[in-house]
């Protein structure tokens, strides 16, 4: 037997891990509501915009398949500067790197930061890559808080306790995935404040759903930023409805020149792995350059479906909710007692039994997001209550049976 790696072996990735039963009851027939990829292409009028599939075509058709500059194609680092900068901060086509997805982006980072002995600060629960890959350069994550029962708003001073020299990366996903928790300019500011005090961290602004937010408080990190380096990350999944376009971007606020020798190592690593998809790039140029009108209907769709869920959360005993603020997800709360010591059996009992499929909240952090789960609210409105009733059946069922 061939050994796999601890760093392989030692991976997960709950969002998808809950597929592979999922995927086994498919198997024999069985027709599941997914409500666990964030996907907006898997639910209905939700599509990539028109224009951008057909500037993605036209690329093709043009034979533009070859590869294209290590760091993205130079109009599109030029749109995306400029978008960028619309949002408050000085940003130069220079500071902008395109990358397979924010994914890869993360990669580079990690790459080009961490070693042996250093930190990364993220939020728990998070987005389960801040956990896995910082590992596999000798880094560890550690979790600060986000509190619960206050709309999971960022915990300061658990922050405050927990920055050392060692902490290279301080991140903020901001809406926040998987609790839907948008940070404002108060909260922000207090971030970089904390950051300031150490010369050797970067803060990672992972902007990637900046466009689904329902609060109004939505602000850009860099924006706000006058001294402390900042890595912005966004890209054309979420807002722009195309995540298997496999297009991001980092851009790096550098007010004082500190990261001249990292954005060296960045772009090593950039010119190591080639190019990110060159027809992709020039869907996602369309984007950025034409008129975005049509967000505002893939936005009201959201953002109804989202009153729909938060409403029948509070009809159904057993589960409770802070309202997002952003994103298309929600972190829901099992109060039921049946379930809220192992969110994970729930999970799966649902799958097996009501074929609705959700993601463990201890998937996102097995402390701070035990006794969760979490639900993507981009399904129509028939099949989330058909969800709905499925899962207010099933906790009933479990209860009555228990009595």
């Amino acid at each position: 037997m061939i050994p796999v790696s601890d760093r392989a072996a030692s991976i997960q990735y709950a969002i998808r891990d809950v597929v592979v039963p999922a995927m086994a009851l498919e198997a024999e027939g069985h027709e599941i509501i997914k409500l666990n990829i964030g996907d907006p292409i898997a639910y209905p009028g939700l599509a990539t915009p028109p224009h951008m599939v057909e500037a993605y075509k036209d690329s093709l058709s043009r034979g533009e398949s070859g590869y294209s500059p290590s760091y993205g194609l130079a109009k599109l680092r030029e749109a995306i500067a400029k978008d960028e900068s619309s949002k408050g901060w000085n940003c130069a086509v220079d500071d902008v790197y395109v990358c397979h997805g924010v994914t890869e982006a993360l990669q580079i980072i990690f790459a080009a930061i961490l070693e042996e002995g250093t930190k990364v600060l993220a939020p728990g629960p998070h987005y389960p890559p801040y956990m896995a890959y910082p590992q596999m350069y000798g880094a560890q994550t550690i979790e600060y808080g986000l509190k619960s029962d206050e709309g999971w708003a960022i915990d300061f001073e658990d922050i405050e306790c927990k920055m050392d020299d060692d902490v290279r990366l301080l991140v903020i996903i901001n809406p926040n995935n998987p609790t839907g928790n948008v940070a404002g300019k108060i909260e922000i500011n207090k971030l970089l404040a904390i950051a300031e005090k150490w010369p050797n961290c970067v803060i990672v602004a992972d902007e990637i759903y900046d466009g689904l937010d329902f609060s109004g408080n939505h602000v850009s990190v860099s924006s706000l930023s006058k001294s402390t380096p900042v890595i912005s990350l966004n890209g054309v999944s979420k807002v722009y409805y195309a995540p298997g376009w496999r297009i991001g971007y980092m851009a790096l606020h550098d007010p004082l020149k500190v990261m001249v020798d990292l954005r060296d190592g960045i772009e090593r690593l950039l010119r190591s792995r080639l190019c990110a998809s060159t027809p992709a790039q020039m869907g996602y140029l369309a984007g950025l350059e034409s008129n975005r009108s049509w967000m505002e209907s893939h936005k009201s769709k959201v953002k109804s479906r989202r009153q729909l869920c938060l409403d029948r959360i509070e009809g159904i005993e057993g589960l409770e909710v802070e309202a997002p603020g952003g994103a298309f997800y929600m972190f829901v709360r099992l109060t039921d007692i049946n379930w809220a010591v192992d969110d994970k059996a729930f999970v799966l009992k649902l799958l097996e039994e009501e074929h609705v499929l959700l993601v463990h909240g201890s998937g996102f952090s097995t402390q701070k997001g035990a006794g969760h789960f979490r639900l993507v609210y981009l399904a129509d409105e028939a099949t989330l209550n058909i969800a709905f009733d499925r899962i207010d059946k099933f906790l009933v069922r479990h209860r009555s049976a228990k009595e």
